[in-house]
């Protein structure tokens, strides 16, 4: 949070582009002492007042004893405190947004007005937020799943009224224990919700979240006159129109420019992943740090981290994966400047701040220049120059692809999941699995949706229809896909863009006043250094190319999958397998990428020394004696070609052991959970009997959820086989 001092730098919002829509606040306040002021930017304010002591205390805790509030945060408050209005802020990232509600909640509470109830998306914000608020004197808790040891005393705490602010998760609002015995209380005495990343709201915004869209439920049960307040800093026209439609009716919306005075962007290309590991350890060794590098994935997280942290870089890895122990560590330690940098996905995200941050660097594109703005905001919060720089990867419309599939799934799926309940009553997320063909994640993501829509109800781990009337809006639907699509769009442009980077950003987000920033590679005509050193790009290709891949044995069969039941038997099941290459991995991806595109064919000699190298890299007791393959529908010549040199190279016996008898099967990638994975290759395989008694090579070219390959196994050990080592080209999500 960063609340600028008098005189404003160059960047404060220029005249006439910050604007107030709505009901207009009255020359006076009841709670201010009028003065002269003699501040140009105070006088814009409709009111010549100045804050109380206790405010300018509050103030001074969060920002320092020179801050002095911008006009539109001073608006806002009055709004809040006097007016016991809506407020909806869309102020660029490091303006200051939660100096409103920090300020408001200390003028509200001495008022005698309830706690402030925010609802806050990521747990690295609500921690900052927590640290921020008893700086200033703010008794503040928060109750999300990090800290479920506590929540028996800050709900105790509540009720006895020495909470001032309770910051909680938007999943907290689908919880039926706490909807029934924290929320109801504390909505009849709240005396502020706040709604941050209020974006999350929008199912236009960028990273919409379903239980955002309780709020609604809980914003319709306040008390006349408790006032509301939405905060974004990535919200166009549409999302904010949503958000102010969502929050109530004669919402005032604060809306300044999107200006980021202290970013310089810019956009490096390299032609390979080596170059571009080699060029981002080069880069990052020339700043003084600190700073983040941002990837679209948690394997390209894993892997730049590792190799930065080889060349003697001080570096940290922060994915979804990373618990909150970890990532708090991790934040402390950036915040003091013990990091130079830190590689994350987007969980490290909105509201993260840190001051110091001299740099931002995404190694892949994200695929909207609305979250692209979002991330980027990250850096240059203290006022001085940050660095921004993207360099964009030939699988970034891949990982785009993926994360799209993730989105509300079509109609035919849907009535499909409520056509399941009807007939079937209460479902567990385990049962309708077993009957509809989608993943765990997108499963629960569609039952949020329609639980809020009100198609469905949850009782404790059951779902149900709720037999109210609900519809499929395939109209909007498709205007969301064609939404991404055209974010997707944009980010291209960005890319190639010769004009202002910042500006179009801007523009992305509706901003009216966007102008030519005069500070990115563009503007200035000043590219970014794209040298680099010829010993980092041999060590980021050796580095790249001997990664191991493992791929899991599975050691559970599914719940309801017909004819297996509980746990494999360890003498029919896989060891832990290898794969050569991960994902997107930029290794091996660039050579096996034009293979799997390109019509079938034996491997050649390159992608033979490859798999050599990860077998002989592969630890297992005991080597192989014999090989055999899966037969492929699509690369038959691939799969058998590379079974069969295996074997020469290797002097490995070659078994024909696998038939395929159900060539009619629809492929497993179709196949979207693991019930209908296992499910689409049991009985698919036939197994020569009277198989070599020694471990055992069993290769395909794509291995996904792995069921192919435990199917298999099990089929092979059945037959008398010894142990089954499976290996695999590509390990595909």
């Amino acid at each position: 949070m960063v609340v600028l001092p008098v005189p404003p730098p160059d960047g404060d919002p220029e005249p006439g582009r910050s604007h107030v829509e709505g009901s207009r606040l009255s020359q006076g306040s009841a709670i201010l002492a009028t003065v002269t002021v003699t501040d140009p930017d105070v006088l814009q304010h409709p009111s010549s007042a100045v804050l109380p002591a206790s405010a300018v205390s509050t103030l001074a805790a969060l920002a320092g004893p020179d801050a002095r509030l911008r006009p539109d945060q001073e608006a806002a408050i009055l709004a809040l405190v006097d007016g016991r209005e809506r407020v909806l802020l869309v102020q660029a990232t490091g303006w200051g947004k939660s100096a409103v509600y920090w300020i408001a909640t200390s003028l509200l509470r001495e008022q005698g007005a309830g706690p402030t109830l925010v609802v806050s998306p990521l747990l690295a914000l609500m921690r900052n937020q927590v640290a921020a608020a008893r700086r200033a004197g703010i008794r503040a808790e928060t109750i999300n799943s990090a800290n479920d040891a506590e929540w028996a005393a800050i709900e105790s705490r509540i009720r006895d009224d020495e909470v001032d602010v309770l910051l909680i998760s938007p999943e907290r609002l689908n919880h039926p224990r706490f909807r029934a015995e924290v929320l109801a209380p504390l909505t009849s005495a709240v005396g502020l919700v706040v709604v941050d990343e209020a974006h999350c709201i929008s199912d236009w915004g960028h990273d919409f979240r379903p239980d955002y869209r309780r709020i609604a439920d809980v914003l319709s049960q306040l008390p006349d006159g408790v006032p509301v307040l939405a905060a974004t800093a990535t919200a166009n026209a549409r999302v904010e129109r949503d958000v102010a439609e969502q929050i109530g009716s004669g919402t005032l919306t604060f809306r300044g420019s999107l200006d980021r005075p202290s970013l310089r962007l810019g956009v490096v290309s390299q032609s390979s992943g080596a170059r571009r590991l080699a060029w981002l350890a080069g880069w990052v060794r020339e700043r003084p740090g600190p700073g983040i590098v941002y990837c679209l994935t948690v394997a390209e997280v894993e892997r730049t981290a590792s190799f930065l942290a080889g060349c003697g870089i001080t570096t940290a890895a922060y994915t979804g994966a990373t618990d909150a122990e970890g990532r708090a560590a991790i934040e402390a330690e950036l915040d003091r400047g013990n990091i130079r940098c830190v590689v994350a996905t987007s969980a490290l995200g909105m509201g993260y701040d840190n001051a110091a941050l001299a740099f931002v660097v995404h190694i892949g594109s994200p695929s909207s220049p609305v979250s692209y703005y979002q991330q980027v905001g990250r850096a240059g919060r203290g006022g001085t120059d940050a660095e921004v720089v993207l360099v964009p990867t030939p699988t970034d419309a891949d990982v785009w692809a993926y994360f799209d599939a993730a989105a509300v799934p079509p109609r035919r799926t849907v009535e499909e999941v409520l056509s399941v309940l009807e007939r079937s009553g209460p479902c567990s997320l385990s049962d309708l699995e077993g009957a509809v063909n989608l993943r765990r994640g997108r499963l629960e993501l569609l039952l949020k949706v329609l639980d809020v829509e009100g198609a469905v109800e949850r009782a404790g781990s059951r779902w149900s229809r709720t037999g109210r009337e609900w519809s499929y809006d395939e109209v909007r639907h498709a205007d969301l896909a064609e939404m991404r699509r055209a974010e997707q769009r944009s980010m291209r442009d960005y890319l190639a863009s010769t004009g202002c980077r910042l500006r179009l950003l801007r523009e992305a987000l509706d901003d009216p006043g966007a102008g030519d920033c005069g500070r990115c590679d563009n503007c200035t005509g000043r590219p970014v250094e794209d040298h680099v050193d010829p010993d980092l790009e041999a060590a980021a290709a050796q580095h790249l190319r001997s990664a191991v891949v493992r791929v899991e044995a599975r050691k559970q069969w599914p719940q309801h999958l017909d004819g297996r039941r509980g746990r494999i038997p360890a003498e029919l099941r896989a060891e832990e397998g290898r794969a050569l290459a991960h994902g997107t991995d930029p290794g091996w991806a660039e050579v096996l990428g034009p293979i799997f595109a390109g019509a079938d064919a034996e491997p050649d000699d390159a992608l033979l020394r490859g798999v050599a190298a990860a077998l002989k890299a592969w630890d297992w007791g005991r080597r192989p004696t014999w090989v055999t393959w899966i037969p492929s529908r699509t690369r038959p010549l691939l799969v058998s070609g590379l079974a069969r040199r295996l074997a020469e190279v290797g002097r490995l016996e070659l078994v024909e052991a696998v038939q395929r008898i159900r060539p009619d099967a629809p492929p497993q990638k179709a196949m979207e959970n693991s019930l209908t994975q296992a499910a689409n290759v049991i009985d698919a395989f036939s197994y020569t009997t009277g198989l070599p008694l020694g471990p055992g090579l069993l290769v395909d070219d794509v291995v996904r959820s792995g069921w192919t390959m435990t199917v298999v196994a099990e089929g092979l050990r059945g037959a008398g086989s010894g142990l089954v080592l499976p290996f695999a080209l590509w390990r595909r999500p």
